[in-house]
């Protein structure tokens, strides 16, 4: 049996651009993605905060230490420079990989600049 694992989380981070005629897509940060564990054209999706729009694209690679995130495409009609979003990426496990799986939590603040990170989310209160 396989499981579908969260690989890695870009958690509030802020949308910089959307260009609605570049080839769709979204540039991330390189040193972000690689810091996640995020591959150049691996799918993500993102969750936007500000507008509950969720959407399936793939990841390409901005330049380094740039803080950009930018929508492309079909998908900057669905988030706008100045939007929260949560960028996602998923994994296939098999039963052992499970066993020590950890994911990669990456937390920023409204610059884009990293704050924290983590492998675990804390349980959520009643």
């Amino acid at each position: 049996m396989q499981t579908t694992m969260l690989k890695a989380k870009l958690h509030r981070v802020t949308v910089t651009r959307s260009e609605l005629g570049y080839e769709g897509s979204c540039a991330i940060d390189g040193y972000i993605l690689d810091l996640a564990g995020i591959k150049e054209y691996e799918q993500i999706q993102i969750y936007n905060i500000n507008n509950g729009e969720r959407f399936t694209t793939y990841a390409i690679r901005a330049e380094n230490g740039s803080g950009t995130v930018s929508v492309n495409g079909a998908a900057a009609r669905l988030a706008c420079p100045g939007d929260l979003v949560i960028i996602c990426s998923y994994v296939i496990l098999d039963q052992k990989e499970l066993a020590t799986y950890k994911p990669v939590l990456i937390y920023f603040n409204d610059k884009n600049e990293i704050i924290r990170s983590a492998s675990s989310i804390p349980v959520q209160a009643a």
